[in-house]
């Protein structure tokens, strides 16, 4: 047992307290958050333009112009005119060109090409500023404790999406098939969904302390946060089936609202056989579903919107709102587009308003489980 002290004992000789191992390891922990954030932010600009590119350049049938993958060495473009004729030699002895661009000249095999061309060499960009990215911060210490993991998996869903993207395209490339599969172009849209779905929310997440998020969690509303994942599950199944219209140029077919071709359900709805093909190659079948999905998400949005009401925090409250605001003008953004039989225009502003949608919707569940302190007067 220690001695007692001295009523006279110096200050000075008082013992110090001992600083406790780790405390900076604990700061250190933390990372580099924000400036993980802002390079996330980067890569999730990227991925909206792939996604408005990757549209276009399926609205401009130049998907299937380049018909070979080489991930590295397809980096080049042709360099003379001998190469653009090997390349359009190439393009020639594929289905879309022998039924449907017989005879297209190199000036107009050079637009498609260009559009596909910058298509890839964007999906490379964005590996490279993925790659680059991580690296730094791992090599400099700098990624917070548990974040390693969810980083690698945004690169290894990149590189899968390019590997899905060939295989969307070589189904293009045989048998008697004028496009891709529409399957598989709702697969390649509904990835790209996905990893920019993931990268929103590790953005959310990373604009916070930890110690912020793990206080606020304390106040979430769990059974809101349900009700928006049932949301988001809904809202991405609708981008898929929206792949599938677009896959087979659905969306030009019936151009009437809210009957299609003066019918509620369309006659040539099983058109082809089997049945299930129809889920994906009939367009009257095709488009039907993404009507009533879409008014199924439109009406099921609206009850979410309006049991939030019941939420305490303010901020919670106004991300449904916004949520709601977006959620209508994509219906009438959707219906536009079907009346004036899905120019490009209309239909690429369609898909930005489900990209911009879908992180709404994101944004509000993230806030319904860890809703932004107010004040008690707030």
């Amino acid at each position: 047992m220690a001695g007692k002290r001295s009523i006279f004992e110096e200050v000075d000789k008082a013992e110090k307290p001992v600083a406790q191992p780790g405390a900076i390891d604990r700061a250190a922990s933390r990372g580099n958050r924000r400036g993980i954030r802002a390079w996330l932010m980067v890569l999730f600009a990227l991925v909206v333009v792939m996604i408005a590119v990757g549209g276009l350049t399926r609205l401009t049938d130049s998907g299937l112009s380049i018909t070979e993958w080489k991930p590295v060495t397809g980096a080049m473009p042709p360099m003379s005119e001998a190469a653009w004729e090997v390349e359009l030699e190439k393009y020639r002895a594929i289905p879309e060109y022998q039924l449907q661009n017989k005879g297209m000249s190199m000036s107009e095999f050079k637009t498609i090409y260009w559009w596909e061309w910058g298509h890839r060499q964007l999906g490379r960009f964005i590996g490279v500023v993925w790659a680059v990215g991580f690296l730094w911060f791992l090599l400099r210490k700098q990624i917070p404790t548990g974040w390693t993991g969810r980083l690698i998996a945004v690169g290894a869903l990149g590189g899968l999406q390019g590997v899905i993207g060939w295989w969307m395209v070589s189904s293009g490339l045989t048998g008697q098939m004028l496009d891709v599969a529409s399957y598989r172009l709702a697969t390649h849209l509904g990835l790209a969904f996905v990893i920019l779905g993931l990268i929103a929310w590790y953005v959310f997440l990373l604009g916070r302390r930890e110690a912020d998020l793990m206080q606020a969690r304390r106040s979430g509303v769990p059974w809101l946060t349900r009700l928006a994942t049932v949301l988001v599950a809904l809202a991405y199944l609708q981008i898929i089936v929206g792949a599938l219209v677009a896959g087979i140029d659905a969306g030009r077919t019936y151009t009437d609202w809210p009957l299609m071709a003066g019918d509620v359900f369309p006659e040539l709805a099983f058109e082809h056989t089997p049945a299930w093909r129809n889920f994906f190659e009939s367009e009257a079948l095709v488009q039907f579903n993404h009507r009533m999905l879409g008014y199924v998400l439109f009406a099921f949005a609206m009850f979410v919107w309006w049991r939030s009401r019941r939420a305490a925090s303010r901020a919670v409250k106004q991300s449904f709102d916004w949520m709601a605001v977006m959620m209508f003008g994509q219906l009438v953004l959707g219906i536009g587009t079907v009346l004036y039989a899905a120019p490009w225009h209309l239909a690429i502003i369609h898909q930005f308003g489900a990209v911009v949608l879908i992180c709404l919707i994101l944004r509000a569940r993230f806030l319904s489980i860890y809703p932004i302190a107010q004040s008690v007067r707030t």
